[in-house]
């Protein structure tokens, strides 16, 4: 069996920098967004390629920008921080004009230069350390990575001599029929000496329809200067494809998510009911003993804790869940929190940085925006708590609505403990409920209403001193 050459010993890597090529808008994606914004697992694609530079430590990551050049950034810097270094392609010429428009930062840098594309999602860091030393070990001026696949049409092929060493890379259109049988093709991955590099790219013609400059052209010129050009062979071709149209985008979604889950159920005990119906980000984090149902969405980063319970076509992004949590069908939970042993659902929705403390229960058909249900709470039917702050052990009848804006400012309600407020109350804010207090139902709450005091009416007023009546009742 063939040994894959990036797998055997290595020698550490001299100084190097990273050269993404990102500023393509993609004509296949038949889309007005940058190819490398397209998402796949809900970030986008050039996120990965960044992910996988950063991890090895170079010097610098430049990357090539053109089409929506502030989203590309914004993008790249999300990963890499101050690593990013940005060019521009005015013009989108080609692949040899994107990395000439480098020149500047790369010519005289002493680094060796990774070129990558920005559309190569599945890249692993390990891969492309691997190459990175074995291009410094063999002192070449050019090392491509290739891969054999079943079905190269499309590709451009890597043109050996009989003694198997590099010759040319000929693309599909311009390839004889003896060439185009060759299953070899370049991934787009290499290494340069950059002085090298761009005194090759001076000498790049576009010699086709386009007038495009192709860097495919430098390690022929590289070779007919009698500069070493070496091709490593790489045994995982889905891992160096790159994305170029949406029907491969939506393969590649299938192909994460299959991995995510079947790793999620392996390694950390998570149960999947129906794992061809369910989405899990790949940055999820689930706990032991979950149990999946079907048409479920986890997203982003979202973390679930143990023994929880998520049940079908409920949708969680971005948001925290503790343990023994229980989320009822179709339920939508947003950049918010859910504490351990408290339920959720079925129809509610949780959005804007909400808290549910642990052992309360938000029912059917609720809407928590921007509001903390303390611990114990309950509020169990058509309901909307919005810009509330609510305490423990307090119990929101059907149909109350913190009437939250007045038009023009959203204002703050504060329910304390122990308080029970009446199927449809409305709570006109900026507004508080002292503890113990107890509303009627149908009250529209004006003012303060006192601690341990019963108000009814419209607008509401005390009718009662709850502790007084106790007391009586004692004597």
């Amino acid at each position: 069996m063939e040994k894959d050459p990036l797998l055997q010993p290595r020698p550490s890597v001299q100084s190097f920098d990273v050269l993404i090529l990102a500023a393509g808008l993609g004509t296949r994606m038949k889309s007005a967004r940058a190819k490398v914004l397209h998402e796949l697992g809900g970030l986008p694609l050039i996120t990965y390629v960044c992910r996988a530079a950063k991890l090895l430590g170079p010097g610098k990551i430049y990357v090539v920008v053109g089409h929506q050049s502030a989203e590309v950034k914004n993008a790249v810097e999300i990963e890499v921080g101050d690593l990013a270094a940005f060019v521009t392609q005015k013009e989108q010429r080609g692949t040899g004009d994107a990395v000439m428009a480098a020149r500047t930062q790369l010519q005289n840098t002493a680094s060796v230069v990774l070129v990558l594309s920005g559309d190569v999602p599945l890249i692993r860091a390990e891969t492309l350390k691997a190459f990175i030393d074995k291009h410094t070990s063999s002192r070449a001026a050019c090392s491509i990575l290739s891969v054999r696949l079943e079905n190269p049409t499309g590709y451009g092929r890597i043109v050996r001599d009989e003694d198997d060493q590099f010759v040319r890379i000929v693309e599909q259109k311009d390839a004889s029929p003896v060439e185009q049988q060759i299953k070899e093709i370049n991934s787009g991955i290499y290494c340069f000496a950059p002085a090298k590099l761009f005194s090759a790219l001076e000498r790049v013609k576009p010699a086709n329809k386009q007038g495009e400059y192709y860097l495919t052209d430098v390690p022929q010129i590289l070779k007919s200067d009698g500069e070493e050009v070496d091709v490593y062979l790489h045994g995982d071709a889905r891992e160096v494809s790159g994305i170029n149209t949406r029907a491969e985008l939506a393969e590649f979604e299938n192909l994460l998510r299959r991995n995510t889950i079947r790793k999620l159920m392996v390694e950390a005990g998570v149960t999947f009911l129906d794992p061809s119906h369910t989405y899990i980000s790949a940055e999820a984090q689930l706990g032991r003993d979950c149990v999946i149902y079907p048409d479920v969405a986890i997203e982003g980063k979202t973390v679930i804790g143990e023994d929880c319970e998520i049940r079908s076509g409920t949708r969680i992004t971005n948001s925290r869940l503790g343990n023994n949590v229980v989320i009822k069908d179709h339920c939508v939970i947003i950049d918010s929190e859910v504490k351990s042993n408290s339920v959720v659902g079925p129809f509610a929705h949780l959005r804007m940085n909400s808290v549910i403390e642990e052992t309360s229960v938000v029912g059917n058909f609720v809407e928590v925006k921007k509001s903390r249900l303390g611990r114990g709470s309950k509020s169990m039917h058509l309901t909307y708590l919005g810009d509330a702050t609510i305490g423990e052990n307090t119990n929101i009848g059907a149909g109350t609505v913190t009437c939250n804006f007045d038009g023009k400012d959203k204002h703050q309600t504060i329910i304390e403990d122990d308080v029970r407020i009446g199927s449809d109350t409305m709570l006109v804010a900026p507004v508080r409920v002292g503890r113990g207090a107890v509303t009627a139902a149908g009250s529209v709450v004006t003012e303060d209403v006192p601690p341990d005091s019963l108000v009814a009416g419209v607008p509401a007023v005390v009718k009662k001193h709850l502790l007084e009546r106790t007391d009586e009742k004692k004597g």
